[in-house]
C-alpha cells in the first residue's frame, strides 16, 4: 500500500512558476513509477508527466519544454516544477503511483492522492 500527499498548489499569475511535491508513504517508493495528472472543471483527468523507477521521463505535449518531473528516491518524493505557466494550466493536480516502470494511462497508475488546486490568473 502507499498514500500519496500532495502539496505545493496555489494562486499564480500567469508567466509564474509553481513547484508541486508530493511525499509517499512505504519503503518501496523507489520500486514504483510515478505520474502528475491533472482535472480541469467539466474535463476529464489527463496525463502531465511521468517518471520512471531510476529516472526516464514522459511529458504531456501541453506541457513540454515548461514542466519538469523529478523523483528523490531518499526522501519518498515526486515534484512537479510548472514554469511559465498558463490560465489553461488551472486544474486540481494529483500525484499517482504504478507498478509499472513507467505509465501514461490513468489506468495504469495504482494509487492516488487527493489532489491540490492550481489556479493560473491571467
Amino acid at each position: 500500500q502507499v498514500q500519496l500527499v500532495e502539496s505545493g498548489g496555489g494562486l499564480v499569475q500567469a508567466g509564474g512558476s509553481l513547484r508541486l511535491s508530493c511525499a509517499a508513504s512505504g519503503r518501496t517508493f523507489s520500486s514504483y513509477g510515478m505520474g502528475w495528472f491533472r482535472q480541469a472543471p467539466g474535463k476529464e483527468r489527463e496525463f502531465v508527466a511521468g517518471i520512471g523507477w531510476t529516472g526516464g521521463e514522459e511529458y504531456a505535449d501541453s506541457v513540454k519544454g515548461r514542466f519538469t518531473i523529478s523523483r528523490d528516491n531518499a526522501k519518498n518524493t515526486v515534484y512537479l516544477q510548472m514554469n511559465s505557466l498558463k490560465p489553461e494550466d488551472t486544474a486540481v493536480y494529483y500525484c499517482a503511483a504504478t507498478r509499472l516502470r513507467l505509465g501514461i494511462g490513468e489506468f495504469e497508475y495504482d494509487y492516488w492522492g487527493q489532489g491540490t488546486q492550481v489556479t493560473v490568473s491571467s
